[in-house]
């Protein structure tokens, strides 16, 4: 944070005010390679993939999985697959969501609830013995290793070059490659927050009040001004140049407010955004009764001033300019 004073997060994700300014591109995203593993099945065995933990709204999933010989693919709920890994009797009876069947080779993609789901693939082919549950394969090469021999309880997870440590009656290898969404192009980007540049309850008077200090440093920054006052009141940003002129010269305040965009009259109790480059330069707010004549006596005002400005990765609005 730059400014020592306590940023203040203003409704940021609601008012949906900041896709970026003007002039920078937007990220672009796509399926990257991840980990992958190579996973022995006999027939009728099982294999526990990755498990993913998607947010509230739910996500997506992208695995490439080539397999010698057919397997099925489908997502199961993370808790349902760790009942059956303890009762295999209950096997038949889970619950799959994006089953494929018959797979040798695909690009394997699901739309996932908001709920942990496990990837789990079955080799097709009947086990030589119905009676007895064929049980887990093998990982022939897995790049975490501990963690999966841990968490799922896999059968034999192999270190060395890839020698398995039982014997397969017929082998039925499976490569399974994962994929994430991620950031390929534009992925650094000047990032934004609303801070607090004033915030002040004084007793009214029938003088200006000018606060000076504010400059743009983007194109499209907003400004927002919040007022409470119990009398009719004069708020507007005007350039700092013609605000410092005011106090000396009081009649070029109507001219001064006549083209400016940025301004509301007559109000009590407002809150208005406005909008500002950073070819505008330094700004000042200014705060005056409507009415100079009839300014009550120890009657107060409030007055706050919130801007967007550049948190992180600033330099790159210098290098747009």
């Amino acid at each position: 944070m730059r400014n020592t004073k306590r940023p203040f997060l203003f409704a940021f994700l609601l008012t949906g005010a900041f896709c970026g300014p003007s002039f920078g591109q937007q990220r672009v995203f796509n399926w990257l390679p991840a980990n992958d593993e190579r996973v022995r099945l006999d027939p009728a065995n099982y294999h526990t993939g990755r498990t993913y933990h998607p947010s509230a709204s739910g996500g997506n999933i992208h695995v490439d999985i080539k397999a010698e010989k057919p397997i099925t693919i489908f997502l199961t709920s993370a808790e349902g697959w760790n009942q059956a890994l303890q009762h295999p009797e209950g096997l038949a009876n889970l619950q799959s969501l994006c089953m494929r069947e018959h797979v040798m080779e695909t690009t394997y993609v699901c739309d996932l609830p908001p709920e942990a789901m496990t990837l789990v693939i079955r080799d097709e082919r009947n086990s030589l013995d119905p009676a007895v549950f064929a049980g887990l394969g093998a990982v022939l090469d897995s790049h975490d290793k501990a963690e999966r021999a841990v968490g799922v309880g896999i059968a034999t997870v192999l270190t060395g070059q890839g020698y398995v440590s039982r014997r397969f009656t017929s082998p039925n290898d499976v490569h399974i490659q994962y994929f994430r969404w991620d950031c390929v192009e534009n992925c650094i980007q000047p990032e934004y927050q609303w801070i607090r540049q004033i915030k002040e309850k004084y007793e009214l008077t029938s003088f200006l009040k000018v606060y000076g200090g504010f400059t743009p440093d983007h194109d499209g920054e907003q400004v927002s001004i919040k007022i409470k006052s119990p009398i009719p009141m004069v708020v507007a940003i005007l350039p700092s140049e013609i605000a410092n002129q005011l106090h000396a010269k009081p009649e070029m305040f109507e001219s001064a407010l006549e083209k400016n965009p940025c301004q509301q009259r007559g109000v009590q109790s407002l809150q208005f955004q406005c909008t500002f480059n950073a070819g505008d330069g330094p700004q000042s707010l200014i705060v005056v009764p409507e009415s100079t004549g009839s300014v009550p006596n120890h009657k107060k005002a409030e007055i706050e001033m919130l801007a967007v400005q550049c948190v992180a990765n600033c330099a790159l609005l210098e290098s747009k300019r």
